[in-house]
């Protein structure tokens, strides 16, 4: 790197010297690298990772320059995680239970019901046991994690309408391809079924599914409510946003670049989490002038039969036993 930095400067000089244009070799990017988004539809977390592309570039002065890749252009997450540890995208971003597949503790934030708000989130990301965590995913997968925040609830789309818990009794209801999802719907009665983010519409459209969750910014971006009319504020997961980079990717860049993507990585989920709460609030508003009918329901007996899941799920070895209660600490 150092001599090809030499060598366009001094063709830059030459240039100078002898008249021929240069301005080919002004500004032109050191490290060209690939980025991986999923989410669809300009949500909350597209907007993060769009954000960090764009801080870095403007820091960097134009030395680092992203390929960026929304909407599973690259596959879905998992195959993307998968594509950053190789090395072959340099960066990712999404909600961090996506690596639970990998260090098992990162289940936690899929499981409903366990923070009690923004505040309580933010502070066990700053927990030894979150950073330890972390640690462990940079240790055996080769993924740093750049910074993390919560961003937005999560609510509930059901083809019928539903009042109380007894209600989803054997509805069939999307999960992903993670395992705590799965098991906090059934222990709520549910019949998960997997099916990828960018088939949900149609799967609710044609009964495929009866039931389906997300972040509200994101469900807007792919339109479940024209899908279905019934959406529920449960709040049952604060969604969080991470900007995740390559560990040899990230010792490969000069210690101001590494400050760079650091820097830009930290503003931007610090912007999501200070634009949360007002596009959450345009966007249930956009819904309802579309049509949809969006309601509250009583989450406690929600809350009441996932605190007694949890015993099952560290039984199952769903992340280690007693990060649950450690979270709960936390004040």
């Amino acid at each position: 790197m150092r001599r090809r930095r030499g060598f366009m400067t001094a063709m830059l000089l030459v240039g100078l010297l002898f008249g021929w244009p240069t301005l080919w070799a002004v500004g032109a990017p050191e490290f060209t690298l690939r980025f991986g988004g999923s989410d669809p539809g300009r949500g909350l977390l597209d907007q993060t990772t769009r954000k960090f592309v764009e801080l870095s570039e403007q820091k960097s002065n134009g030395r680092i320059k992203w390929n960026y890749f929304c909407c599973d252009q690259l596959g879905g997450d998992i195959a993307q995680i998968e594509q950053m540890m190789a090395n072959s995208i340099q960066a990712y971003g999404d909600v961090l239970e996506w690596y639970a597949n990998w260090v098992k503790d990162f289940a936690i934030f899929g499981w409903g019901f366990t923070f009690r708000d923004d505040d309580h989130f933010a502070r066990f990301l700053e927990s030894p046991t979150f950073k330890e965590m972390a640690e462990k995913l940079r240790v055996q997968n080769g993924l740093r994690i750049l910074a993390a925040a919560p961003t937005e609830p999560r609510m509930l789309w059901t083809k019928k309408p539903i009042s109380k818990l007894d209600d989803l009794k054997g509805m069939k209801m999307r999960v992903p391809e993670i395992k705590a999802y799965l098991m906090v719907w059934e222990a709520l009665g549910t019949k998960p079924t997997r099916v990828t983010w960018a088939e949900v519409y149609l799967a609710l459209k044609t009964g495929v599914v009866e039931g389906a969750e997300g972040p509200v910014s994101a469900i807007y971006g792919v339109k479940f409510h024209e899908a279905t009319p019934n959406g529920y504020l449960t709040n049952h997961i604060l969604s969080s946003v991470h900007i995740t980079m390559n560990e040899k990717t990230y010792q490969s860049l000069p210690p101001d670049l590494k400050k760079v993507v650091e820097e830009s990585a930290r503003e931007a989920v610090a912007w999501v989490r200070d634009e949360a709460q007002k596009v959450v609030k345009e966007t249930l508003k956009k819904m309802a002038a579309e049509g949809a009918k969006i309601g509250t329901i009583d989450t406690r007996p929600f809350q009441e039969r996932l605190r007694e899941a949890v015993g099952k799920a560290e039984a199952e070895g769903l992340w280690s036993r007693g990060l649950w209660q450690k979270v709960q600490a936390i004040r």
